[in-house]
């Protein structure tokens, strides 16, 4: 069969029933008294519902094959999200939060889908602040210092 929606509703079934049977493992509990599994039974549920509405159409109607899926896709651009974000990883905790951020929203803002520099460095800038008062200043969470001590 070349049918891609079949094969990825079978795949997101398949895993829609490992979290339903993971969720009862960890136990369910109630309502009013919510287990540990509880979460996850009912999201493998929901997935389950889910994943079956993709195989009935793809059943009822067809589907792409699985090769067109892969057809035209942008691979130079695959491989600078995956370079920026391996290059954050290690970078993250010498500079620090902010200077490790900045500069991948900034390659993400202007390599990926470009916008004008206009719109890059405002967002390039203030996305990354804006994350880091709400983690480190509203939530309290500790977030790499770096080079400045501003992390």
């Amino acid at each position: 069969m070349k049918n891609a929606e079949l094969w990825g509703g079978l795949a997101w079934l398949a895993l829609s029933v490992f979290v339903v049977f993971a969720g009862r493992q960890h136990g369910v509990g109630a309502v009013n008294d919510p287990g540990s599994g509880f979460l996850l039974f009912w999201l493998g549920l929901l997935m389950c519902a889910f994943s079956l509405s993709i195989l009935a159409g793809a059943v009822r109607a067809g589907g792409p094959s699985l090769g067109s899926l892969w057809q035209d896709t942008r691979w130079r651009k695959v491989l600078v999200i995956m370079a920026g974000l391996c290059a954050f990883a290690l970078l993250l905790e010498r500079l620090g939060f902010l200077l490790a951020a900045i500069p991948l929203m900034l390659l993400l803002l202007r390599a990926i889908d470009p916008v004008p520099w206009r719109v890059a460095i405002p967002v390039g800038i203030g996305a990354p602040l804006a994350l880091w008062w709400l983690l480190k200043r509203l939530l309290l969470i500790q977030l790499p210092a770096g080079l400045l001590g501003i992390g």
